[in-house]
C-alpha cells in the first residue's frame, strides 16, 4: 500500500525473474533508473573467472573437469579407501560367525556369502523341526 505522501515514482522499478537470477543485471548492465548514471564495476569473487570459462561446457564436461582435479581424485581415493576397509571388516564379522573345518580356514567373500545362505538355511530348518 502507499502512503499518501508517496507515489509510484518513489518505488523501484519491478524486477523480472531473468534479472533477479543475474543478480540485478540485464545483458551484462547494471539497471541506473534511466538516470544516465555509470553502473559500478562489481568486484570479482576468487575463482569466477574460472566459472566463467566453464559457464559454456556441457554438466557432462564441468563434471569431469572437476573430477580431473588432484583435490577430488584424493578425496575420492580416501572415500573408496574407506569404504572397501568397512566392506572387508564386514565379511570378517560374518565369517567369525559361520562354522568351518577347520575353523581358522581362509575363505573368498563368494564363500563366504555362500556358507552363510548354506548355514542360514540349516538353522531355519532346525526351528521348522
Amino acid at each position: 500500500m502507499l502512503n499518501s505522501e508517496q507515489t509510484e515514482l518513489d518505488l523501484p522499478p519491478p524486477r523480472s525473474e531473468p534479472e533477479s537470477a543475474l543478480g540485478g543485471r540485464a545483458g551484462g548492465t547494471e539497471d541506473t533508473g534511466g538516470l544516465g548514471l555509470c553502473p559500478q564495476p562489481r568486484a570479482a569473487e576468487p575463482g569466477e573467472a574460472g566459472k566463467k570459462d566453464l559457464q559454456h561446457l556441457s554438466r557432462e564436461e564441468r563434471r569431469r573437469r572437476r573430477r580431473a582435479t588432484a583435490k577430488y581424485r584424493t578425496a575420492h581415493a580416501t572415500r573408496e579407501r574407506i569404504r572397501v576397509e568397512a566392506f572387508n571388516m564386514a565379511f570378517a564379522e560374518l565369517r567369525k560367525l559361520l562354522p568351518t573345518l577347520p575353523p581358522d580356514k581362509k575363505l573368498s567373500k563368494i564363500e563366504i556369502l555362500r556358507l552363510a545362505i548354506c548355514y542360514i538355511s540349516y538353522l531355519n530348518h532346525v526351528l521348522d523341526v
